[in-house]
């Protein structure tokens, strides 16, 4: 969660979440910062923020781009964060990267189930991501974007798109990235087939 650090670096933070039992885990951890304790935390949509227009500095939509899988939803959630936020303010938001399972496949050798490989298969094909099974460690419903979707999704929602920032990249199922990267040849191979 990135309420709670950010409320302890001085930021006036209120939490929403769609989920009540996050909302009160919230408010249990703020209760227990008491020296900077969250502004509020409520059960909240993405889609409908209670809060007026231009009156926020910031938003950031950490959950709401990859739970929301029908782009009319995403869009509502952008157009949102877009009415809140004040002139000049910061809409910063994360997405899950079309390609995350085939990654995370490899590197937990879910690639060799033929269910897993399904699921892959419709992933990169249409960013839908769902879990038939049920299995946790396979993720939940969720929407995988292509980079330029994204950049897509914001403009139409009237966003001025910044920067479009890869968090993670293939690298991370190196189990020895040190040594990659440590090593010149080898920390430019890495770095050039990663388009980093």
């Amino acid at each position: 969660m990135y309420a709670l650090p950010l409320a302890r670096e001085g930021y006036s933070v209120h939490l929403i979440d769609a989920v009540a039992l996050h909302v009160e885990q919230a408010r249990e951890a703020s209760a227990l910062q008491s020296d900077a304790p969250l502004a509020g935390a409520q059960v909240g949509d993405a889609r409908r923020l209670a809060w007026d227009d231009k009156s926020a500095d910031a938003v950031l939509l950490l959950g709401p781009l990859y739970h929301l899988t029908s782009r009319d939803d995403r869009l509502r959630a952008l157009r949102e964060a877009y009415r809140v936020v004040r002139t000049g303010g910061v809409v910063a938001a994360a997405a899950i990267s079309r390609f995350a399972s085939t990654y995370d496949g490899l590197l937990r050798g879910f690639l060799e189930d033929p269910g897993f490989q399904g699921i892959v298969e419709r992933d990169v094909r249409e960013g839908q991501h769902r879990n038939p099974t049920g299995r946790a460690g396979w993720f939940t419903t969720a929407y995988f974007h292509l980079p330029e979707e994204l950049r897509d999704e914001a403009t139409e929602a009237g966003l001025s798109v910044e920067a479009l920032v890869g968090i993670e990249g293939p690298t991370w199922i190196l189990p020895n990235l040190d040594s990659w990267l440590e090593d010149d040849r080898r920390r430019s191979t890495l770095l050039g087939s990663s388009g980093e």
